[in-house]
């Protein structure tokens, strides 16, 4: 088979299990990331994720992840949905409404990995869903499947920013596609809404200031300089993304596992602030949301109960 036809077939088998998306790109060192990278990192944007700044070199080069790797397959999947939370509840983000994806868009992808394999023949090669130290998002935008926005996310022309990016890194040579331009233009809605100014100037986000960061990321108290900032959000934001005017082409996921969880159907802020422990763990065993731990979630809604009136 030519690396054309690799391409190809890939990218068909990605559409048969259901990625919106799928992009080709060569390994090989992300130099202009490089730089942008270190200037980020140096200015502490990265808040208490310290494990941005290890593995550098690796983060910048897939194949010292994977030797001998020749191409990156970009991915994305689907989780816009259409569920809208109760009026005065507490807030969660799209991605979390469901069964954890790290799981769900691996189990995908090892699929797709084995059906590629039964159609070429048999390669080397690594599965990453927001995982190891792989830009992700630098890849997508390398590989066509969008370009970065203003608020850092990946943004598909044709169905906005609403999906969950992996990567296969394999020793399989490919036909690359190329980067596709970027259609932000004067737009700031995005830097507008944020209401903790998280977003800066030159696609730059302060990770330390995002909502998303303090809900989850953050290990301590949230900082008092925040409240009244978070409105209900108590793991993740969508705010910068409800906002983007390419998400109007968004489209309801089709994938059964992201169904949100029906305690979502229901929960008004009293079922939140009086959640036990063990019913936390028994409603959420399978959702992102125990990456907060109940601990972590506790935390979340209290600093939302103290916030003051505004």
């Amino acid at each position: 088979m030519s690396e054309q036809q690799h391409s190809k077939t890939i990218k068909a088998l990605a559409q048969s299990l259901g990625f919106v998306s799928c992009g080709i790109s060569k390994a090989a060192h992300l130099s202009t990331e490089a730089k942008r990278m270190e200037q980020w990192l140096s200015k502490g944007y990265q808040g208490e994720m310290h494990y941005l700044e290890q593995h550098f070199d690796k983060r910048l080069d897939p194949r010292l992840i994977v030797p001998g790797a020749q191409t990156v397959v970009s991915l994305m999947y689907n989780y816009a949905t259409a569920f809208k939370p109760s009026e005065g509840a507490f807030k969660v983000s799209k991605y979390a409404l469901g069964e954890d994806y790290h799981q769900v868009v691996k189990d995908k992808c090892y699929e797709l990995v084995a059906q590629l394999q039964a159609a070429i023949g048999q390669f080397n090669g690594r599965v990453f869903v927001d995982s190891a130290p792989v830009m992700e998002r630098a890849w997508a935008e390398r590989s066509g499947l969008g370009w970065i926005g203003k608020h850092g996310l990946l943004i598909n022309k044709q169905m906005g920013s609403y999906g969950f990016l992996a990567e296969l890194i394999i020793d399989l040579p490919c036909e690359p596609d190329g980067p596709t331009t970027d259609h932000c233009g004067t737009c700031t809605k995005c830097i507008d809404a944020c209401p903790t100014q998280a977003i800066l100037p030159d696609k730059t986000l302060n990770a330390s200031h995002c909502i998303s960061y303090l809900t989850i990321e953050l290990k301590d108290q949230i900082p008092e300089a925040f409240k009244g900032q978070m409105q209900d959000w108590i793991f993740g934001c969508d705010i910068c993304q409800d906002v983007c005017p390419w998400n109007r082409f968004a489209k309801p996921n089709q994938e059964p596992r992201f169904e949100p969880n029906a305690f979502f159907n229901t929960a008004k802020k009293a079922e939140w602030i009086e959640i036990t422990e063990e019913v936390f763990n028994q409603v959420f065993d399978k959702s992102p949301l125990k990456r907060s731990q109940y601990k972590g979630l506790k935390r979340n809604i209290q600093f939302q109960i103290e916030a003051p009136e505004k």
